[in-house]
């Protein structure tokens, strides 16, 4: 006697194979894919660009014409102001407070300030010499830090500093997304990254990159 066995499956219930209903994507779908990815990617870095280019910029516009935001009405740059004397001479912890008192005012530190706030605006805004831009922000953002010295728990005069991470703050995260943008030339996608970077004197120095 022969057992015969049945040609069709049964009617029990089954989990689905979700590794053998994969499609396998043609070479020109995987090519797009690929394609599609990279401009997501280029358009989320161009995004980041040029929101920290208008953080910067509007710094410099606010400090220099007094827009009633964090300088107020009449004590702009252009009436007279000084854009560091209100931040730098009211530092209150930190090593460097009586260096930043020092300084508060001073023409050379407004100067600095004031050009390093415009120039790091306008790199990243247009996606031109990002690495330069990640140099001077970072030092920028890197004084900043230390004038706040999120470390203290306690102000000079020995009230509570209020500080909410004793190393992370904005200053920080800035200057990591600075380098962040110049290492992936984050200025080739929605900006003049590509032409800055044919002209014969940056070929020459990458650093200008």
């Amino acid at each position: 006697m022969s057992v015969h066995q049945p040609t069709h499956r049964g009617s029990g219930f089954h989990l689905p194979s979700f590794r053998g209903n994969r499609a396998v994507p043609a070479p020109g779908e995987a090519v797009s894919a690929e394609a599609g990815a990279f401009t997501a990617r280029a358009g989320v870095l161009a995004s980041a660009r040029v929101l920290m280019g208008f953080v910067f910029l509007w710094a410099f516009l606010d400090k220099t014409f007094g827009f009633g935001y964090a300088t107020a009405s009449g004590k702009g740059w252009i009436d007279g102001g000084s854009p560091t004397e209100g931040f730098l001479g009211h530092v209150a912890v930190g090593p460097m407070e009586s260096t930043f008192h020092a300084w508060a005012g001073d023409a050379w530190v407004d100067w600095l300030f004031m050009l390093g706030l415009l120039g790091v605006g306008l790199a990243l805004t247009a996606g031109v010499a990002l690495r330069l831009a990640a140099l001077a922000g970072t030092v920028m953002m890197a004084l900043m830090w230390v004038a706040e010295w999120p470390p203290a728990k306690h102000l000079s005069d020995g009230s509570a500093s209020m500080s909410t991470n004793p190393f992370v703050d904005y200053h920080l995260i800035y200057a990591v997304v600075l380098i962040a943008l110049a290492a992936v030339s984050a200025g080739d996608a929605l900006g003049l990254g590509r032409l800055w970077a044919r002209l014969p004197i940056v070929r020459d120095h990458r650093w200008l990159r």
